[in-house]
């Protein structure tokens, strides 16, 4: 499973309203970050986990999500059944909140776009808008220049603000400019339970690494990732447990051990409260999913 590298990410935007960019798998920018801008992302290919906020879902091609600002997050792809490198994986433009703000109040047509901007402060995952379309508006965006390319990335905005299935993913946005000097520490242990799932690590442990004391990491660690840690601790390892339901024949009594649980028990009575499934029924439905 690929780490989770905590860091806080600047983005220059003194010469241009948008950043547009695109990136294979793996790569050093697919890491556990935030930063000020808002981002409207596109995962082109593989599946695996997202993590955004304190939500932990899946994600497939064709995945769009619009990520608000300050909003810790990350698509970490299965590696399972992958042959090798991916060349490309993600689409995403970048743009800052205040470029809409000007629009709006220089153009009160655009208005519609302020609920758009609030409901991004918890992440957005528009479920079912077209892939072909995601790709063709940003690659019309990447191509275009000066205000042309503004003009196109106008376009998608309004497209997807309209699309009737959109899912907020996160119930508290984890606001890092409080905790801007306590990041790098719980990042760190975020970045340790996301690459050693299976080890057991408890609440003194995982502030002991953070140099904090229990209380102050535990109020700052649910700030920062909107979860308790034990809950995310538990989240991340139920999600490893469905790439292995989704990708292995391996028994559930296994993966139960592999992803860090003690007994079935356990494992199971966590799976169903977060997913809503037994172990066994969510294999069986993802699976004839994707052979469709």
């Amino acid at each position: 499973m690929s780490g989770l590298t905590p860091e806080f990410e600047f983005v220059d935007g003194t010469d241009k309203s948008i950043r547009y960019l695109e990136h294979g798998w793996p790569t050093d920018l697919c890491r556990w970050h935030n930063h000020e801008v808002l981002e409207l992302h596109l995962v082109v290919a593989t599946r695996g986990k997202s993590f955004v906020g304190d939500y932990i879902g899946e994600f497939s091609p064709g995945a769009l999500y619009l990520i608000g600002p300050n909003l810790p997050h990350n698509w970490v792809t299965d590696e399972y059944g992958l042959d090798g490198p991916v060349d490309l994986r993600d689409m995403l433009v970048q743009f800052n909140q205040k470029t809409i703000r000007d629009l709006v109040s220089a153009f009160p047509d655009f208005k519609e776009l302020d609920g758009l901007l609030q409901r991004a402060t918890g992440g957005i995952e528009f479920i079912g808008f077209d892939s072909d379309t995601s790709q063709q508006y940003l690659a019309a965006i990447r191509d275009a220049k000066g205000a042309d390319r503004i003009v196109k990335f106008l376009q998608m905005m309004l497209a997807v603000n309209e699309h009737p299935h959109q899912k907020i993913l996160s119930v508290a946005n984890a606001d890092f400019r409080n905790f801007r000097s306590h990041h790098s520490n719980i990042g760190h242990v975020v970045d340790h339970i996301i690459e050693n799932f299976a080890e057991d690590i408890s609440l003194a442990q995982a502030s002991e690494m953070a140099y904090m004391s229990v209380t102050a990491f535990a109020r700052n660690f649910q700030k920062l990732t909107g979860s308790r840690f034990l809950e995310f601790v538990t989240r991340v390892r139920i999600g490893q447990a469905c790439s292995m339901l989704q990708a292995t024949d391996e028994k559930v009594a296994t993966i139960c051990h592999e992803v860090g649980f003690k007994n079935l028990a356990n494992f199971n009575r966590h799976f169903l409260k977060i997913k809503d499934t037994t172990p066994s029924a969510y294999r069986d439905y993802t699976r004839s999913e994707l052979q469709k």
